[in-house]
């Protein structure tokens, strides 16, 4: 053998071709939950913003909520599933630890034998496996990509607890990135603080949700704006110029401050953590599929995405979006 080995041709860049989302039909209230723990309206809004979750059935499950969100993406790219080729899916609630859900939802999809896996990097998680479809469709690895963010945090919930389970909620949110003669997907800025990853954990097959609320408050409002800012740069982007800014819907306070400390002053934020609670790696492409379908962000226009959460992860890209 001589020389090197062969690679695929490069392309320019990648871009969002559309979006989609799933939320389950039953909502739930603060007034619910103070029902059966120690909390009421005022107590929830005034911590975290939130009014009302949507919580999964029993039996309705994360590819469940994948399928739906997934499709509906394909169909917003204005592809088909057999233009598929790689099937990502971001979730840190999985149900079991194997099979992946990836390879399950390209298949009731009907994506036929594509690249598929799970990304779990919490709530980041969205943002870790855009990048991932943009460096895949840039080396030409894959043509397009279906990124699923879905979650049922609320099967990993201690209900009696009020410091978790007032917050996290269930949903699902995809989007398909394809090739583009320009890039529409930023260079990602992503990190973690491994030290700090005891402050949200799971521990144990029978474990739930547990959290140092304020540890994690005070490390959101510091370090995640410098994150932003980064992206932003190596996008080429100014905050002022942004159309749109989506940080993970983990508290409103959180969401503020970060808005706040990024200077996006023309940008329309997203609060959708009101309604639909935090649903961890589901939250930007939910949110985001709301904004495209209420028409807050024209098309074409510059928006900056921030993820974070346990671990503690972190990533944050501009798009343009579709």
């Amino acid at each position: 053998m001589t020389g090197g080995l062969r690679t695929n041709a490069l392309v320019p860049g990648s871009q969002v071709l559309g979006f989609g989302d799933y939320q389950p039909a039953r909502i739930v209230t603060n007034d619910e939950l103070a029902e059966t723990v120690d909390t009421d309206d005022a107590w929830i809004r005034s911590r975290v913003g939130i009014v009302e979750r949507r919580i999964a059935a029993p039996d309705e499950t994360i590819i469940d909520m994948g399928v739906h969100a997934g499709g509906k993406a394909i169909a917003a790219s204005g592809l088909t599933p057999g233009d598929i080729d790689l099937v990502i899916v971001a979730t840190c609630s999985a149900e079991s630890p194997m099979p992946a859900h990836a390879a399950s939802i390209a298949h009731r999809l009907g994506i036929a034998a594509p690249g598929a896996y799970d990304l779990n990097a919490a709530c980041a998680g969205f943002c870790y496996a855009l990048a991932s479809a943009d460096a895949a469709v840039r080396t030409g690895t894959a043509r397009n990509v279906l990124v699923i963010g879905a979650e049922k945090m609320s099967q990993w919930l201690d209900w009696t607890d009020r410091s978790t389970c007032i917050i996290f909620a269930d949903g699902a949110g995809a989007a398909v990135v394809g090739a583009a003669a320009e890039p529409g997907v930023g260079p990602v800025a992503w990190g973690s603080d491994g030290g700090q990853a005891d402050k949200i954990t799971i521990t144990g097959r029978a474990g739930s949700i547990r959290q140092e609320g304020q540890a994690v408050f005070r490390w959101a409002t510091t370090a995640v704006a410098p994150v932003a800012l980064a992206a932003c740069e190596r996008a080429g982007v100014r905050p002022e110029d942004l159309a749109a800014l989506v940080p993970h819907q983990a508290n409103l306070r959180i969401i503020e401050a970060i808005a706040r400390r990024v200077g996006a002053v023309n940008a329309v934020v997203a609060d959708d953590i009101v309604h639909s609670g935090n649903t961890s790696g589901a939250s930007i492409p939910i949110a985001l599929s709301h904004m495209l379908e209420r028409g807050d962000v024209p098309s074409g226009a510059p928006a900056l995405l921030v993820g974070f959460g346990a671990g503690l992860a972190y990533a944050a890209q501009v798009i343009q979006i579709p």
